[in-house]
């Protein structure tokens, strides 16, 4: 191919980003009665949610498999192709059809319909072409039309695949809020990587990994040195006789003390601790810890059950846990 060096690359993307925005947009005009009544049929559905296509539709379809999955509705993916030569036997009785197709014309689609009509399950048509074999076939039609694709040539599925990825968004979210999907929920579906961690894991989890750094009121300065380096937390609690939290002292409290000149014979850690030091509970999440970290601009937190000391979470726990 030759390069055509008189475009403006810029100017190309934001028109790009400009059309699909557009057709996005366009697509509100398209949440109907049918819309609504899809979103009923797949509440209620017993089985899944079937999504099939072709081509690039196929990889929307995947896509939207992806996020029903990820937020409670069951479904799984069928490739169009592939479902005439023996996929449809993954289709049970109680399933929902959901097909994906810009023309609603092509010849694999012509030929699936009417074998998935004679299943009996309803089928959903996501279709540019309201026109199409695929929108008179189905029993409810999402219309996913669009004026052009951002392809020059008005050819490559661009705009259209947008249109329908945002329409596969706006069924998932209705669903979420249909069914009262929380984050609890969500989090069952993502116990691995960041994003379920930020879910599910609590403070605890973290602080029961260290011995829990602690002094007294009349602790010695070489006692609460001994401590903190022992347990290379760069910090420690001071409890008083019934071992209630009275105040904390790092790293940084020791440096501040050893700057002012003070005669450290007689120091203890009364005299050096800090008062009122942040705290949070074993059973919050790990990541209020973290913003509660960043709030304060501190790199640990005494952590409490109840009133009772349990331990230290630090920041590079939850730099290890992947939660930053």
């Amino acid at each position: 191919m030759k390069r055509n060096e008189s475009i403006n690359i810029g100017q190309i993307a934001r028109r790009t980003i400009a059309m699909e925005a557009t057709a996005i947009s366009d697509l509100q005009q398209f949440i109907n009665a049918d819309f609504e009544q899809v979103v009923e049929l797949i509440a209620h559905c017993k089985g899944r949610v079937v999504v099939t296509g072709i081509g690039k539709s196929a990889i929307i379809a995947q896509k939207i498999v992806a996020t029903f999955n990820s937020t409670g509705t069951p479904a799984l993916f069928m490739h169009a192709a592939e479902a005439i030569h023996g996929d449809l036997g993954m289709i049970t009785e109680e399933d929902v059809v959901l097909c994906i197709s810009k023309s609603g014309s092509s010849a694999e689609i012509k030929v699936l319909v009417p074998l998935v009509k004679n299943f009996g399950n309803k089928l959903v048509a996501m279709v540019g072409n309201t026109d199409s074999f695929l929108a008179r076939e189905a029993d409810y039609v999402l219309n996913t039309t669009v004026s052009q694709e951002a392809c020059p040539n008005n050819l490559a599925p661009t705009t259209s695949t947008t249109a329908q990825l945002a329409m596969g968004d706006a069924l998932a979210v209705c669903l979420i809020e249909y069914h009262g999907f929380t984050a609890a929920d969500f989090a069952k579906f993502h116990p691995g990587g960041a994003l379920g961690k930020k879910l599910y894991l609590k403070v605890a989890d973290l602080s029961k990994l260290h011995q829990a750094p602690q002094v007294t009121l009349t602790s010695s300065l070489r006692e609460v040195i001994v401590e903190i380096s022992s347990k290379m937390l760069g910090v420690t609690a001071v409890l008083n006789e019934e071992g209630l939290l009275q105040g904390i002292i790092t790293d940084g409290d020791l440096r501040r003390m050893l700057e002012k000149n003070v005669p450290t014979a007689n120091v203890q850690a009364k005299d050096i601790m800090s008062l009122n030091p942040k705290v949070i509970q074993q059973d919050e999440l790990a990541i209020n810890a973290l913003d509660m970290m960043r709030q304060h601009d501190i790199t640990q937190l005494l952590v409490m059950d109840g009133n009772r000391y349990q331990g230290i979470i630090h920041l590079h726990d939850l730099i290890r846990e992947g939660i930053i």
